[in-house]
C-alpha cells in the first residue's frame, strides 16, 4: 500500500501505523441476511435492499450517484408508527408521532451506516424527512425518493392516497434510505399485489378534496392545507407580517390561534394540518381487523371524528379545493391563502 509515497508522508506516524496494521478489504458482496438483522437491531421494523441498476430506479440513479459516487445498492428502512396516535383528531398527538418516528428511523439509519463503515463499506443516510436541500427549492429538494425506493425494494406499494402501504403495518410507517457502495447478495422484490383496498376512506376523509375517487391527486390542494406551516405557508405568513402596517393590522389578518400554531411549528417542528388520508387507511395485515369486524363502527370511531372536527381549511381562491370544502364541509371555516405558490 502507498508505494512511491514521499518520504515525509511515508514516515508520518499515521501512515506507519496503517501500514503496520495492514488493510482488510470487506467482502465485495454484502450478505443480505446479515444486513437485514443489522437493520432490525438498529431500530428498523423492516428492511430490504435494491440494486441501483433496478429499472424502476432509473430516475433516482443520477441523484444517488451525485450524493455518493460509487453507490451500487440502496437499503430501504421502515419504521412503524403507533396507529391511534395518528388517528386522533388531536393533531398535536399525531404530529408528535410523525416527528418522533422520523427521529427513530433517522437514528436507525445512522447506526446502520456506522456499522457498514466499521465493516469497510462506504455508506450514506440522507434525512428521512427534513432537513433537505433547500437551495434547490422549489425544485427537487430531497436527496433520494424514499417512497420510490421502498416500492422497488418490496417494502410496500402506493395507495391511491400516495402513501406507501406496507403489507403488515399498512401506511402507518415512515421510510428511510441508505446508499452503499457494494452489491447485496439478495434484493427485495416488488410486491405482486397492492395492499390498498381501494375503500376510498382517504377520499372521504380529505377535507379539501385532494384525492379524487378515480385516483387523481391535487398536489396544490394538499400542499396548501396540510403543509400550511411548512415552507409555503411560512413564506406567506412572513409576507403578511411584512405587509402589515401595524401590529393591530397584522392581528386583523392573522388570528391569535394561527400565530400560536405557527410559533409551535417553529419551536417544536412543523405541524401537519390533516394527514387524514393516512389516519383512516385500514390496509395492512396488522391493521385491517377492526375494519373487517365492524366497518360501521370503524367509520364511526375513525373517520367521522375527523370529518366532524371544526378546524380552518386553507384553500386558494377559486380552486376546486375551495368549492369542495364549501360543499362537503361547510362547518369547517375557510381561510383563503396563496399556499406560498408564486403567480406564474
Amino acid at each position: 500500500m502507498g508505494q512511491g509515497l514521499p518520504a515525509k508522508l511515508a514516515e508520518h506516524p499515521t501512515v506507519r501505523a496503517v501500514r503496520a496494521r495492514g488493510t482488510r478489504q470487506p467482502p465485495p458482496v454484502i450478505d443480505a441476511a446479515w444486513l437485514r438483522e443489522l437493520c432490525l437491531a438498529c431500530g428498523a421494523d423492516d428492511a430490504a435492499a435494491v440494486s441501483l441498476d433496478q429499472p424502476d430506479l432509473a430516475g433516482e440513479k443520477p441523484h444517488a450517484l451525485a450524493a455518493m459516487p460509487g453507490t451500487k445498492a440502496l437499503i430501504s428502512l421502515v419504521a412503524r408508527m403507533n396507529r391511534e396516535d395518528v388517528r386522533t383528531p388531536a393533531r398535536s398527538v399525531a404530529n408528535q408521532e410523525f416527528h418522533r418516528t422520523g427521529e427513530v428511523i433517522n437514528d436507525a439509519a445512522r447506526e446502520v451506516v456506522r456499522a457498514l463503515e466499521d465493516a469497510g463499506y462506504r455508506a450514506l443516510n440522507p434525512s428521512a424527512t427534513f432537513p433537505m436541500e433547500m437551495d434547490r427549492y422549489p425544485g427537487r429538494i430531497w436527496v433520494v425518493a424514499h417512497k420510490t425506493v421502498a416500492v422497488a425494494a418490496g417494502m410496500g406499494a402506493m395507495g391511491i392516497h400516495r402513501n406507501v402501504i406496507h403489507p403488515r403495518f399498512g401506511n402507518f410507517v415512515l421510510l428511510a434510505t441508505i446508499l452503499v457502495d457494494a452489491e447485496v447478495s439478495e434484493y427485495g422484490q416488488r410486491l405482486d399485489y397492492n395492499p390498498c383496498l381501494e375503500c376510498k376512506l382517504c377520499v372521504a376523509a380529505c377535507p379539501i378534496g385532494a384525492i379524487a375517487k378515480d385516483g387523481a391527486f391535487d398536489f396544490r390542494a394538499c400542499a396548501t392545507h396540510n403543509y400550511r406551516e411548512f415552507m409555503g405557508g411560512f413564506t406567506e405568513w412572513v409576507e403578511t407580517v411584512a405587509d402589515s402596517g401595524s401590529g393591530a393590522e397584522f392581528r386583523e389578518r392573522v388570528s391569535d390561534a394561527e400565530n400560536a400554531s405557527m410559533w409551535q411549528s417553529l419551536s417544536f417542528k412543523p405541524n401537519y394540518k390533516a394527514a387524514y388520508c393516512m389516519a383512516v387507511c385500514p390496509a395492512g395485515e396488522d391493521v385491517i381487523n377492526p375494519y373487517l369486524e365492524d366497518r360501521k363502527e370503524f367509520l364511526a370511531t375513525v373517520l367521522k371524528p375527523l370529518q366532524d372536527k371544526v378546524e380552518p381549511l386553507y384553500v386558494q381562491e377559486g380552486s376546486a379545493a375551495q368549492e369542495y370544502a364549501r360543499r362537503r364541509f361547510p362547518h369547517k371555516p375557510q381561510r383563503v391563502v396563496t399556499g406560498g405558490f408564486r403567480a406564474q
